[in-house]
């Protein structure tokens, strides 16, 4: 198995054995992002969060949060939010662009989507368990396996060209 399918599946296996209830934690917005009434990206829009305005997740549901703020109760977006109090530091203005990009931190390192709803006290207390590794490997597939499901879902393999640089990158 590819580390980056491993990885996957591992970061799907997380995300289905999470407990809903996060005990109305603490969070702070990223970024600017609705609130939605459902989390689904086309649900309705019942409130809208700013840069830096205080949360309390109440849970977790796939990549949505369920948040009460004063803003609003409802679900954003967990890349949007980030657990815990804000931090106070220097007051430096790249404070609040770390702050805003989730580039906060020493350094400044972008977490990925797996890694950015777990706080730093959840992966210290993290346990090596073997069953659960097993239950990981068990999600794996031979390519024969991969070809047969995608000729029965009459899936075909499409040829996708790389996207060229941008203009201000070159």
């Amino acid at each position: 198995m590819s580390i980056v399918r491993g990885v996957a599946v591992l970061l799907a296996t997380w995300l289905v054995a999470i407990p809903p209830a996060l005990a109305a934690n603490p969070g702070t917005a990223l970024k600017t992002d609705e609130i939605k009434a459902e989390p689904f990206r086309d649900a309705k829009t019942v409130g809208s969060l700013a840069t830096g305005d205080p949360v309390e997740i109440l849970e977790q549901q796939g990549g949505w949060f369920h948040v009460n703020s004063a803003k609003g109760k409802g679900w954003v977006r967990m890349l949007s939010v980030r657990r815990g109090e804000a931090r106070k530091r220097s007051g430096e203005a790249g404070e609040v662009f770390g702050l805003a990009t989730g580039r906060a931190g020493t350094g400044q390192v972008v977490a990925t989507t797996g890694i950015r709803g777990l706080s730093e006290e959840d992966l210290k207390a993290a346990k090596y368990s073997e069953t659960e590794l097993k239950n990981v490997k068990s999600f794996t597939t031979t390519r024969e396996e991969a070809r047969k499901f995608a000729a029965e879902g009459k899936l075909v393999s499409r040829k996708v060209e790389y996207l060229s640089a941008p203009e201000a990158a070159r």
